[in-house]
C-alpha cells in the first residue's frame, strides 16, 4: 500500500514524498482511513510506529478541505500530550506535513515564560499542541477558546494519567464542544485507560497496531549481570565499543541521571543528562545536540525520553532495569525505528533480577547474554538459555587466554 491510496490532499503527498516516507505503517495503514471518514477512534501504538502521522495526515487533509482559501484562522484542532518534548516533536511533524499548504500550528507547553506563545495565539492558528498545565493556564488568562475545536487528540493517554493529568484533563473536555472528532491514543489499555476513553469518545473504532508485549524484530537485546558497585566501570567498558557513536541511556532517578554524566565526563565521554529539573530551554539545546551528533551519550528518565524521536538511533542501555515490564518495551522501542536495526543493552544488579523475569515473561523471548563482560556476576539464577551463554562465554574466555599465551610465548 502506498500513501497515494489514501487520496490524501496533493499538498499532503508533495510534503510526505519530500519526506522520504515509502509506505505506511501498520497504525497508519490502519487509522488514516478511518479518521478520513470522521470516526472516532481508540488508538494504541508503540511509540516509534508512525503515530503522529496517523492522526495528523488525516486531521489535515479535513482542515484543508474545509479552509476555502478562507484567511481567518482559528483553533480547529487540539492535540494534548503529557510532556513538552513529546508536543515540540507533534508540531514539528505538523509543520513538515503542511510546507504545501496553508495549515498553521503552535505549540505550548509550561517551563518558560508565556510570551513568544501568546504572540502566535494573538496571531491566530488552525492546530494547538499543548500540555495541559498551560493550556489550562492560557485558557483562565483568555488567550485561547476551545468553542471552534472539532478534531481533538488524546496522545500518550497512559503516561497521562501516570502523571496525574486526570483532573486537568476532564477540565478541558468540559470546555469542548459536543459535537468534534476524537482521537485517543495509547502505548497501552489497562482498564482505567479504557474507562477513560470511554467517557471521551463516541462509538470509537479500535485500532490495535501491535501487541503491548510485543518488541520489535528489528531489534537485538543484550544483557550484562553484574555488581551494582561495577556498573559504571561496566558502562565504559561498553562504550569503548567502536559501533557505539550515540547511545541513549536509561535512569531509574533523575540523580542517577546525573551522577552518570559525571562519570562518563570524567572519562571524557560527550554526555548530557535531560530530566524534569532541567530547565526546557537546557532540556531542547541538549536534545539537539543529541540529534546532530554533538554528544555520544544522552541519559534521560523515562518521563523525559518521552518525545525523544531519533530515526537513526541504533543503540539503547538499560543502566537500571525498569520495575515495569512494559517500559522496557517502550525503552527500547527508542532504537530501530523505521526499519532500522537497534540494539538494546541492559545492566542488571542482583537486586533487578525480578525485574528481569517480569519483561522475559511480557516479551515472552530470554533477553540473550552479551559477550565479553569482564564484570560478569557468576553467583546469581540464571534461566537454561543464560546458563547456556555463560558457559559460552566463559569458554570463549578460556580460549582467549590461552590464545594470548601462545602469542606471548612466541614472541
Amino acid at each position: 500500500m502506498k500513501f497515494e491510496d489514501f487520496n490524501l490532499h496533493i499538498s499532503l503527498i508533495k510534503s510526505i514524498n519530500e519526506l522520504k516516507y515509502t509506505s505506511p505503517t501498520s497504525i497508519q495503514e490502519k487509522a488514516i482511513p478511518i479518521i478520513l471518514k470522521k470516526n472516532d477512534v481508540l488508538g494504541s501504538a508503540q511509540t516509534g510506529t508512525g503515530k503522529t502521522a496517523a492522526f495528523a495526515l488525516p486531521i489535515l487533509h479535513h482542515l484543508i478541505n474545509e479552509r476555502n482559501n478562507k484567511d481567518q484562522k482559528i483553533i480547529r484542532t487540539l492535540v494534548i500530550t503529557p510532556t513538552r518534548e513529546l508536543a515540540i516533536q507533534i508540531a514539528e511533524n505538523f509543520t513538515s506535513y503542511s510546507k504545501y499548504n496553508n495549515i498553521t500550528n503552535t505549540v505550548i507547553f509550561g517551563g518558560v515564560k508565556q510570551g513568544i506563545q501568546t504572540d502566535a495565539l494573538k496571531s491566530g492558528v488552525d492546530i494547538l499542541v499543548a500540555t495541559p498545565g498551560r493550556l489550562l493556564d492560557l485558557m483562565g488568562q483568555g488567550y485561547i477558546s476551545l468553542k471552534n475545536i472539532g478534531y481533538f487528540v488524546l496522545d500518550e493517554a497512559d503516561r497521562m494519567l501516570d502523571m496525574g493529568f486526570i483532573n486537568d484533563i476532564k477540565k478541558v473536555l468540559d470546555k469542548l464542544p459536543k459535537k468534534r472528532q476524537s482521537l485517543f491514543f495509547s502505548a497501552t489499555m489497562p482498564k482505567n485507560i479504557i474507562g477513560f476513553s470511554n467517557k471521551i469518545l463516541q462509538n470509537p473504532q479500535k485500532v490495535i497496531a501491535h501487541k503491548t508485549s510485543t518488541t520489535a524484530d528489528t531489534i537485538n537485546q543484550f544483557i550484562y549481570f553484574t555488581n551494582k558497585s561495577d556498573k559504571k566501570e561496566l558502562l565504559l567498558h561498553i562504550l569503548k565499543n567502536k559501533n557505539i557513536n550515540q547511545i541513549l541511556i536509561f535512569s531509574r532517578t533523575k540523580h542517577g541521571a546525573d551522577r552518570i554524566v559525571r562519570n562518563l565526563k570524567k572519562k571524557n565521554v560527550d554526555a548530557a543528562a535531560i530530566h524534569g529539573d532541567k530547565s526546557q530551554n537546557q532540556r531542547q539545546k541538549i536534545l539537539n545536540d543529541f540529534k546532530i551528533n554533538k554528544l555520544k551519550a544522552l541519559v534521560a528518565t523515562d518521563i523525559a525520553a518521552r518525545g525523544i524521536d531519533i530515526e537513526k538511533l541504533n543503540y539503547v542501555l538499560n543502566y537500571d532495569i525498569p520495575n515495569e515490564a512494559e517500559t522496557y518495551v517502550h525503552r527500547i522501542g527508542r532504537c530501530g525505528r523505521a526499519g532500522n536495526k537497534g540494539i538494546a543493552i541492559s545492566i542488571c544488579e542482583p537486586e533487578e533480577n525480578t525485574y528481569v523475569k517480569e519483561i522475559e515473561k511480557l516479551i515472552n523471548k530470554k533477553i540473550k547474554l552479551a559477550a565479553n563482560n569482564p564484570f560478569l556476576q557468576t553467583d546469581r539464577p540464571m534461566n537454561t538459555q543464560q546458563k547456556k551463554d555463560f558457559e559460552k562465554e566463559k569458554n570463549r574466555k578460556k580460549q582467549e587466554y590461552f590464545n594470548n599465551r601462545k602469542r606471548r610465548k612466541k614472541r
